[in-house]
């Protein structure tokens, strides 16, 4: 198909999506990835119309090189901090780095990643669940796209579709009025976690979270029946055997224990000890002690 065909055709398929006419690959893309979407607003509180509807723009509805290449779903380029895979590909200059995955599955688990621990999207994690439009002008303002009708697109993309009801249907907070009691969500060695607030349970925050009170207690070695007096680290995935290449020992102080130096870079706590040729029985080292961690 000539250059100038292709042009056309995909003008005529926006001009379909303004004035309300369904695409069938738009609805496909939507049935194949709703509820991963669903999945990362539950533990991101990203809400899912505006997941779905990046998705469906960026990759043009999974169609996309970068999307049937390399699955990544949203356009997220490499940035300095990303030691993945990639790929090279024309966008807003030749030859641009990009992110690749091995699923698409890690392309949303990523953008999710990439929104909740980057501070210029912070603001958003401010606004309601449901408050698509705010969210979609919100990620054109912080400079998510250069394209001048992003949030336009965006807008018209979820209301064309109805991908709103996803964000009430399985977004509502049972902790209290919907998205008032979500705990925002940080990153440390490339795990994401949150903060415990005082009285919160494994129970709480699997309500909240999505996430198995048995998962969560796994993933921060503590008993299902733990209460948080506040302020600690809680992981939403399973911590790793080593932190950052950047954090390669630590200086114990007064305050530290060898669970609270786990929980601050990521770490196994059974890894710790052993990285440190020490034995689970011992407690903490000597304040000054200088402790492996990688």
């Amino acid at each position: 198909m000539k250059k100038k065909n292709i042009v056309l055709l995909l003008a005529l398929l926006w001009s379909m999506q303004l004035w309300g006419q369904r695409n069938s690959a738009y609805e496909s893309y939507i049935h194949k990835y709703k509820e991963l979407a669903i999945e990362e607003m539950q533990r991101y509180r990203i809400p899912a119309s505006i997941t779905l509807a990046q998705g469906l723009l960026e990759s043009g509805a999974g169609n996309s090189l970068l999307a049937r290449k390399s699955n990544n779903h949203f356009g997220i380029k490499c940035g300095s901090a990303w030691d993945g895979a990639s790929v090279r590909h024309t966008d807003d200059a030749p030859n641009e780095c990009f992110r690749a995955y091995k699923h698409p599955k890690e392309s949303y688990e990523d953008h999710s990643k990439f929104l909740a621990t980057r501070p210029r999207y912070s603001f958003l994690f401010n606004l309601s669940l449901t408050d698509y439009k705010g969210w979609a002008r919100g990620l054109k303002r912080a400079g998510y796209a250069t394209d001048p009708r992003y949030a336009d697109k965006l807008i018209g993309i979820i209301e064309t579709y109805e991908l709103h009801i996803f964000d009430t249907k399985h977004g509502k907070n049972k902790r209290g009025k919907e998205g008032e009691f979500f705990h925002q969500p940080y990153l440390a060695n490339d795990l994401v976690y949150i903060i415990a607030r005082p009285g919160d349970t494994f129970k709480i925050l699997s309500k909240e979270l999505g996430i198995s009170r048995k998962k969560l207690a796994k993933y921060n070695e503590l008993p299902k029946k733990h209460t948080f007096s506040g302020g600690e680290i809680v992981y939403l995935e399973t911590k790793r055997n080593r932190a950052t290449p950047e954090y390669i020992i630590h200086k114990v102080k007064p305050e530290d224990s060898m669970y609270s130096i786990a929980q601050t870079y990521g770490i196994k706590l059974k890894r710790l000890y052993k990285m440190n040729e020490m034995d689970e029985t011992e407690g903490i080292p000597p304040v000054g002690t200088i402790m492996r961690l990688r």
